[in-house]
C-alpha cells in the first residue's frame, strides 16, 4: 500500500496486481477453511480460528484498497475541476442574470404616491370632520332657530361626520 502512495502512473497496474493477489488469498483460504474442517476435533477449531483471522485480515487489506481507489479518484477530478477552472475564460455577465431594477422601482414609486394619496384623504377627511364639528357648536348656539329643513340638513351633516369620523379613526385597508 505505501507503494501505492508515491506511485502515480503505476498506481492503477498496481491496484490490479493487489486486487489479483487478494483474490487468489481468497481463493486459499476457500481450500484452507475445507481442508480446517478435515482436521483431527481437538485441532479443528484452533484450525478454523486462524483461518477466521486470516479471513478478517485480508478483508481489512481489501477494504484499505477500496479506500486508496476512492481517495485517488477523488484526487483525480479535484484535478480535473482545478485544470477546468484554470483553463476557463471568465466573461461578464450576461442579460440573464441581471435584475430588472425598473419595475422594482417603479412599483415602489407606485406605492409611495398611494401612501401619500391616502395621507391626503385622511388629512381631507380630518378638516371635513373638525369643520363639521365647528358647525355642530354655532348649530347648538342657536344660529338656526326653528328652521326644520336646515335641522334635517344638521342630522345629515352629523351623520356624514360620525362616518367620516370612522374613517379617519379606524385602520385602512386599500385593495388596488
Amino acid at each position: 500500500m505505501g507503494r501505492l502512495e508515491t506511485a502515480d502512473k503505476q498506481s492503477v497496474h498496481l491496484e490490479n496486481e493487489i486486487q489479483a493477489n487478494i483474490d487468489q488469498i481468497f481463493s486459499h483460504l476457500e481450500r484452507l477453511e475445507i481442508l480446517s474442517s478435515k482436521e483431527p476435533p481437538n485441532k479443528r477449531q484452533n484450525a478454523r480460528l486462524r483461518v477466521d483471522q486470516l479471513k478478517y485480515d485480508v478483508q481489512h487489506l481489501q477494504t484499505a484498497l477500496r479506500n486508496f481507489q476512492h481517495r485517488r479518484y477523488t484526487r483525480e477530478q479535484q484535478e480535473r475541476q482545478r485544470e477546468e477552472l484554470l483553463s476557463r475564460t471568465f466573461t461578464t455577465n450576461d442579460s440573464a442574470t441581471t435584475i430588472p431594477m425598473d419595475e422594482s422601482l417603479q412599483f415602489n414609486s407606485s406605492l409611495q404616491n398611494i401612501h401619500h394619496g391616502m395621507d391626503d384623504l385622511i388629512g381631507g377627511g380630518h378638516s371635513i370632520l373638525e369643520g363639521l364639528r365647528s358647525q355642530r357648536l354655532t348649530l347648538k348656539v342657536g344660529a338656526l332657530p326653528g328652521d326644520r329643513e336646515k335641522a334635517s340638513c344638521f342630522g345629515l351633516i352629523q351623520q356624514f361626520g360620525t362616518c367620516v369620523y370612522v374613517l379617519v379613526t379606524s385602520p385602512q385597508i386599500v385593495i388596488l
